[in-house]
């Protein structure tokens, strides 16, 4: 009994660098993308950089929830290719331990995984979701900041801004051009070589003083009338943010699993009752399938020796995608009512972990070798004949 627990703690130390690596990477690296797309969005809307933090902090769930199957496989196939490499696998199966004995400590990582995952998907990313639509909503709606990139449009309250150029603050601007309503409501131009822009105190109101411009716009019989300047000084309202519309609730995805189940069995929900079940199986079909990764790593990261990690990579990718897919596909059938949820979600969740256990089955006996690690040994080869065939030939002396 020591021994075997000996070997397990040794396993999940190996295990636990490379999961808390790939999951922080993971994340990191989606939240940078988003974090980006968001600050091109809110460039001109005011505390822009306020909103893009709560904006980041409500998007981990939705991105951990994502990056949690893939970090895990990653980092189980990574332990699993390392103790093939070194035959501790060879040395373990040769001692007495049995393949399913030496996977248990994984799966156990896995049911806590999927314990975890069920809380995040469940209960935490329904009100995440929600907050980030909140602050979205605040932010789009929150109005000009008083600053703009040159380039930039701002266009709020049927007034129209922009600038060729700007300065890094956003408040010196060359070549401007304003479209807006004039005090009796009739549309106005007004163009400058440069202005100057001053939040007031209060951060309601923004003050221009424009220069070297001129001004266009109707007088009260309809005729244009054109004003050249010199100096003009002008201001411009700063509204504040708007309130979220509705309450949630509104969209399945802002439901929890309790709210889900209670919502399908009420005589008259807010989101049809198909639409809501596929939800709730879909939830559940995605934690439960952590259980059977490592059953489908350890055929892989057996298969994957020296110079074939990167097919058996490929190849769990593919089938990683394929799992979230057809879930995706099996719920769309589900809320269009071609097919009942149970067997719209649990269709794809049997057949993708019924491979993983007939995978991890036909390894017992000759571990690594299976059908899939066959092919993924094909593609191992078949990578280095095209690798070798696009190196440049060496020429004959």
């Amino acid at each position: 009994m020591t021994a075997f627990g000996l070997i397990d703690r040794y396993l999940l130390r190996l295990l636990g660098w490379p999961l808390a690596g790939c999951l922080g990477l993971t994340v990191i690296a989606l939240l940078l993308e988003r974090v980006l797309r968001l600050l091109d969005l809110l460039s001109q809307s005011s505390a822009r950089f306020d909103y893009v933090t709560q904006l980041a902090l409500n998007l981990v769930p939705h991105y951990l929830g994502l990056a949690l199957p893939v970090a895990f496989f990653v980092a189980l196939f990574i332990v699993i290719s390392k103790l093939s490499d070194g035959s501790e696998i060879d040395a373990l199966l040769a001692g007495g331990q049995s393949l399913e004995r030496v996977a248990a400590p994984f799966v156990c990582i896995g049911l806590a995984l999927s314990v975890f995952s069920i809380g995040v998907f469940g209960y935490v990313q329904p009100y995440s979701r929600y907050a980030y639509r909140a602050v979205m909503h605040a932010a789009v709606n929150a109005g000009w900041n008083g600053r703009l990139s040159g380039g930039a449009f701002i266009d709020d309250d049927g007034s129209m801004m922009t600038a060729d150029s700007a300065d890094l603050s956003g408040q010196t601007l060359t070549r401007v051009f304003i479209r807006r309503p004039d005090a009796a409501g009739r549309e106005e131009l007004i163009t400058a070589a440069s202005a100057t822009l001053q939040v007031a105190p209060d951060g309601k109101t923004v003050t221009m003083r424009l220069k070297s411009g001129r001004r266009i716009g109707n007088d009260a019989r309809g005729a244009y009338r054109s004003l050249a300047f010199d100096d003009l000084t002008t201001q411009a309202p700063l509204k504040a943010a708007a309130g979220l519309l509705r309450a949630r609730g509104g969209d399945e995805r802002e439901l929890t699993l309790g709210e889900l189940a209670r919502q399908a069995n009420s005589p008259n929900p807010v989101v049809p009752k198909a639409t809501l079940w596929a939800e709730f199986y879909g939830r559940l079909a995605r934690a439960a399938f952590l259980p059977f990764l490592p059953l489908l790593a350890f055929p892989l990261g057996l298969a994957a020796k020296r110079g074939n990690r990167a097919p058996g990579l490929l190849l769990a990718g593919v089938l990683l995608l394929a799992f979230q897919h057809s879930l995706l596909l099996g719920q769309s059938l589900a809320e269009s009512g071609r097919l009942a949820p149970i067997p719209a979600v649990g269709a794809p969740f049997l057949v993708f972990t019924g491979l993983a256990v007939w995978l991890f089955v036909g390894s017992r006996t000759r571990p690594g070798d299976t059908p899939i690690s066959r092919l993924v040994l094909a593609m191992g080869a078949w990578f280095r004949r095209m690798i070798k065939l696009l190196q440049p030939k060496e020429r004959a002396a």
